[in-house]
């Protein structure tokens, strides 16, 4: 399967939206390309293994907060529900989820077909008789769910504050769209970084390994790969940067030198220093994330931390939507 993607990608049948994105992103002042294209096969690949280091602290926070309040979860979720996995990747947090609340069915939605074929797979080895019906799909367009999770009660899965890496209008909409595909009446569990010393948080997204580097760069040779490119690589270095206003870490591509490169045929060049924008992943106070949620038709019914503060889980319901205050 991979081999024919990289033949496919040979032959120019390259996604047209990851297409139109870098060439856009990188004719715009200042340049960025949006984080979602990290993650074909390899990227998602080196992101599990960015949840392993030890600099990374969300996953393993998370992780041990979701065991801790397990259940909970089940006394609030109803047991017939559908799961439903935004942006599953490896679907290595879920088994505590499915645990707790023994669902009906389980929906991952992830952009990485062939990653998240094999993660369904291993995932439904865990779980016989559970329906595991994984849909290819890039969650910031419309996503249709299986038919036969229907007429079930809904659970969304939003978990490793993924809703951070987008501006606050875009995170707004996807809440909003969100709430149209599980419909009224359902339940988000939705996972939200805080806001901490930067000492914490670079280290998080430039650890001593040099992994997160390594998947910063990885979304150029995708892009010579896919879209016939001829970005040199080694040229570019990645830098992580707490912007303290935005309240977010920003990973940029920082060219080392002046570059010169095509990408579909379109000429760029690029001057020493100049960077590329590829990621921002937005740190959030409680009542930030509160507000967030409420702005996006959701109203958050339980909230969790762990001890240090690091981390929040909130569950959060589509209540009918009022015409008055």
């Amino acid at each position: 399967m991979l081999k024919q993607e990289l033949e496919d990608g040979e032959r120019g049948l390259a996604d047209p939206n990851f297409r139109a994105d870098v060439l856009t992103g990188l004719a715009a002042q200042p340049r960025a390309i949006p984080a979602r294209w990290f993650y074909d096969r390899r990227g998602s690949e080196l992101f599990e293994a960015i949840t392993d280091l030890p600099e990374y602290y969300p996953t393993r926070t998370e992780t041990a907060l979701l065991m801790q309040i397990g259940p909970q979860l089940g006394a609030l979720a109803a047991s017939n529900a559908a799961v439903v996995e935004f942006g599953s990747g490896s679907s290595a947090k879920t088994p505590i989820l499915l645990r707790a609340i023994h669902p009906a069915a389980y929906v991952p939605i992830d952009i990485s077909g062939e990653f998240l074929r094999h993660s369904a797979r291993e995932l439904a080895k865990g779980f016989p008789g559970l329906p595991v019906l994984p849909v290819e799909a890039d969650f910031l367009r419309p996503v249709p769910l299986p038919h036969e999770v229907a007429g079930l009660p809904k659970l969304g899965f939003f978990p490793g504050s993924t809703i951070g890496n987008m501006q606050a209008f875009h995170a707004v909409n996807l809440l909003r769209a969100m709430r149209e595909w599980l419909g009224e009446g359902a339940r988000l569990l939705i996972g939200m970084d805080r806001v901490k010393s930067p000492d914490v948080l670079i280290p998080a997204y430039d650890d001593a390994q040099g992994v997160t580097a390594a998947f910063n760069r990885n979304l150029l040779e995708r892009i010579n790969r896919e879209l016939d490119g001829t970005i040199p690589v080694e040229a570019f270095r990645h830098r992580a940067i707490w912007n303290a206003d935005a309240a977010r870490i920003e990973m940029h591509l920082e060219a080392q030198r002046d570059v010169a490169f095509s990408v579909d045929g379109r000429p760029f060049e690029i001057a020493a220093g100049e960077t590329i924008h590829t990621e921002n992943s937005h740190k959030y106070g409680p009542n930030g994330g509160r507000m967030l949620l409420r702005a996006g038709g959701w109203t958050p019914i339980r909230e969790w931390t762990d001890p240090q503060d690091w981390f929040g889980l909130i569950l959060c319901e589509a209540q009918p939507l009022r015409m008055a205050p």
